[in-house]
């Protein structure tokens, strides 16, 4: 793609947006290729725009345009390193991630079964209690995932408990990023069960720009629940009103609330003219859904043991108490604030009563408090949690 001058001008035409209309192929709706061409010509736009100067540093003295131009090399050296920390993590990722695989194959095995093992007790403690020798003896652990998937805050509000019957069947849960760290993929493997066919469920999540990760989409298994088993479906039946002449119950399938949504990701729709509404609705539903992917892959499958037994769970309380800890002095000296203000304000309704010759001094600083109150809501965003919509 070009962006030469026009005319006997040497530079170039200012970018506007309606450019990007005439580069996109024709046709209202976008396809998926569609979609992958207008990241190509937005990355080319910013490319262009990144080679402009604001004519800033120009107008510099000299001296100083030197010493920015060493500042320039220092920043280059800098990000060169960068590039190369890049680098060494991704194979250290990779490095641990192998290292990491036999673990969870012994942890698959004993989960299901495959295997069984024996604890050795520690000195010193009393052996488990063992249960009814005449009672058919459970293999593996029963529920491992449901269980640990429970415990997390955020996975336990997807759950219902139409769910858990179908979650019972769950038997290892794996990841694995995709083709140069363009995203991941989750790999959900069930056991045979009554509810759906499949035995493998997956959600991928497909990512642009290295830079700055964004999302570009989500895509899930279509399940292939047999009949009467859907669990992210409810069937209402209603009664007929009297006199009808249809006496049979009216039926009406609606959806519903299901862990198994999250197969079902929301999509960016194929129309241009997309208002402000759905698309932050859009990014809303987009950024959830990355955050339960996100927190499978990063806290429930390392760490299922300890989300199974609890402990995670303990942990999170405990860093939470500290953050509550610290919230607490903050509040505490906001309201010494709030004190000394009001002492003020008592201050300033003792001198209403006196006479105005009398009254002076440095104006009461009351009112003036607590500006930037609350600071910023929420934070900005972390990259990798930014939507890509059109609109």
């Amino acid at each position: 793609m070009t962006t030469g001058g026009s005319g006997g001008s040497d530079n170039p035409p200012p970018f506007q947006m309606s450019d990007l209309g005439a580069s996109l192929p024709p046709g209202s709706g976008l396809s998926a290729a569609d979609r992958a061409g207008l990241v190509s010509v937005l990355k080319d736009k910013l490319h262009y725009l990144a080679g402009q100067s604001s004519g800033y540093v120009e107008s510099l003295p000299p001296k100083v345009k030197d010493r920015v131009a060493v500042l320039q090399q220092l920043q280059s050296e800098h990000d060169t390193l960068e590039a190369q920390f890049q680098e060494e993590r991704a194979a250290l990722e990779a490095k641990y991630q192998k290292l990491y695989e036999p673990l969870y194959t012994k942890r698959s095995d004993i989960v299901n079964g495959v295997v069984d093992v024996e604890h050795k007790t520690p000195e010193g403690e009393a052996p488990a209690a063992t249960g009814d020798a005449n009672s058919e003896e459970e293999k593996g652990v029963p529920e491992f995932w449901l269980t640990a998937m429970k415990t997390n805050e955020i996975l336990a509000m997807q759950i219902t408990e139409r769910d858990e019957g179908a979650l019972k069947y769950l038997k290892d849960i794996k990841w694995s990023n995709l083709e140069d760290n363009k995203g991941f993929k989750l790999d959900f493997y069930f056991d045979s069960n009554p509810f759906f066919k499949n035995t493998l469920l997956t959600k991928t999540y497909h990512m642009i720009d290295d830079d700055e990760p964004i999302l570009e989409r989500a895509v899930g298994t279509d399940i292939e629940w047999n009949p009467g088993k859907n669990v992210t479906q409810k069937i209402l039946k209603k009664k007929p009103k009297k006199g009808a002449k249809n006496t049979k119950p009216v039926t009406k399938t609606e959806q519903c609330e299901s862990f198994f949504n999250f197969f079902n990701p929301p999509e960016v729709p194929d129309e241009d003219d997309i208002d402000q509404d759905t698309v932050e609705q859009l990014q809303d539903l987009m950024e959830q859904d990355y955050d339960i992917g996100s927190t499978i892959r990063d806290k429930i499958i390392p760490h299922a043991v300890s989300w199974f037994t609890g402990e995670a769970l303990q942990a999170e309380d405990y860093d939470g108490e500290d953050d509550e800890g610290e919230d607490d002095d903050e509040d505490d000296e906001d309201d010494d604030e709030d004190d000394e203000d009001d002492d003020e304000d008592e201050d300033e309704d003792e001198e209403d009563d006196v006479p105005a010759r009398k009254r002076g001094g440095p104006q009461s600083k009351a009112g003036t408090k607590n500006l930037l109150e609350g600071g910023q809501q929420g934070g900005e965003r972390p990259p990798e949690l930014q939507a890509h919509t059109t609109s």
